[in-house]
């Protein structure tokens, strides 16, 4: 089935800002709309081509609930083509990518446009749930005297809000917590975090002034003056070691190595991507920047593996495809935060890991930092949950073909347990 062989044309994204500060009158299919409007802007695709979009977002709005619909009407594409939002947390792009690379090699489509968005900015503050269920016996008042009755019974703790917490569901634990947890139990110092943290702020401000990012980066116009948003606003050029070692922990504030500083920020952003069949592609005579060979996703336990997605789909992505760490050119993966990359890391190197926890004789190897993660990485971009997906995926096609590799892996970590791997070919070598 070659003819239904999947490629990556182009990707882009909005920038990437800090919450709270200049999406924060946005809605997230504003973002969303912007990111699908750049791929016309960087292709001769039209959005009347457009047969599939998918979007993964996290920070669901009850009034767009379906924000890869309204994302793509809102930049132009036809009604006809259908729109599906996925929900993976932080590997939500990753999952929208996905379905709609499967939906072209299913041939359901020829040209799909998939990634993912999020303004936590614009979280949803719900009223608690005695709160809520009082507001819905509400509905059915048809009397004075039953309004008034009603009022009676509101109590000032009725209005506290409901804010989502970032703490898994299941376990009530908050990611950082658990990633303190396992950063001390497989020997992550907090010197190894905050070297790391300053080396993603000092390639992506490298990338930066390269002019990397800016190519991937496609401009925010905000209303009412529509004064154009360029750039990401959480890069730190200026970070170093000593800087961070002066932060105090965020999460155990006793005996905790993570900080803000080793720690990715809470973001507002939008990635977009733009697949196609490989025989549509040269039908209409379309370049394209990368081919998907496979992807897998792997689910752990997250009261005891939360984070370790990386090191369980890399592993099992390059078992299944026959192929070594020695193969791969180019390495992007998520960086949620310092001590999660470098444990995911030390564990691919482990024997002990590889023969208890994953079922094989030898491990996966060492990941050459010098093929990872070369213009930045979630610790100084930011992370938009359901978009940053798609920013390594763009990134992990665009680097292929700057240093002239074959094979990238992308690859991230979720909340849930969840991890992600997807392998990227360079098709002109």
């Amino acid at each position: 089935m070659n003819d239904r062989e999947v490629v990556i044309v182009d990707g882009c994204r909005t920038p990437f800002l800090r919450s709270g500060t200049g999406y924060q009158d946005l809605m997230a299919y504003q973002l969303g709309a912007t990111a699908i409007k750049g791929i016309f802007q960087r292709t001769d695709i039209s959005p009347s081509q457009v047969e599939r979009v998918y979007m993964g977002t996290v920070v669901h709005n009850v009034v767009t609930s379906n924000v890869a619909r309204e994302s793509a009407l809102i930049a132009g594409i036809p009604p006809n083509a259908p729109a599906t939002t996925l929900s993976m947390a932080c590997v939500s792009a990753n999952a929208a990518i996905s379905a709609g690379a499967d939906a072209i090699r299913l041939n359901h489509a020829d040209v799909v446009i998939a990634g993912g968005v999020d303004c936590v900015s614009d979280i949803p503050i719900t009223f608690r749930k005695k709160m809520r269920k009082k507001l819905f016996g509400a509905r059915s008042i048809k009397s004075p005297m039953e309004g008034m009755k009603f009022l009676f019974s509101l109590r000032p703790s009725d209005f506290k809000p409901d804010i989502p917490d970032i703490a898994e569901f299941t376990t009530g634990v908050v990611m950082g917590v658990d990633c303190d947890n396992s950063a001390a139990k497989h020997k992550i110092s907090r010197s190894e975090q905050d070297e790391y943290a300053v080396r993603s702020h000092q390639m992506a401000a490298k990338a930066d002034e390269e002019g990397f990012l800016a190519r991937e980066i496609q401009p925010v116009e905000i209303p009412p003056k529509y004064a154009a948003v360029k750039k990401d606003n959480g890069i730190r050029g200026n970070s170093s070691y000593e800087k961070l070692q002066k932060l105090r922990p965020a999460f155990d504030r006793k005996n905790g190595t993570l900080t803000a500083g080793n720690s990715s920020f809470l973001t507002d952003g939008a990635s977009a991507v733009l697949l196609m069949s490989k025989a549509k592609a040269e039908e209409m005579g379309i370049k394209y920047k990368a081919v998907i060979k496979d992807y897998v996703f792997t689910g752990r336990d997250p009261m005891d593996e939360l984070l370790l997605g990386p090191a369980y789909s890399i592993s099992k992505l390059l078992h299944k495809t026959g192929l070594s760490l020695d193969d791969i050119d180019v390495f992007e993966i998520h960086e949620a935060f310092a001590a999660q990359v470098l444990y995911n890391l030390k564990l691919l190197n482990s024997e002990e890991f590889a023969k208890n926890n994953l079922g094989y004789e030898q491990k996966t190897g060492e990941i050459p930092k010098e093929k990872m993660n070369l213009w930045g990485g979630s610790l100084a971009l930011g992370h938009p949950f359901g978009a940053t997906g798609g920013r390594i995926t763009t990134t992990a096609a665009n680097r292929l073909h700057h240093e002239n590799g074959k094979y990238a892996i992308l690859a991230a970590c979720a909340a849930g347990g969840h991890g992600h791997a997807m392998l990227l070919e360079n098709p002109t070598i």
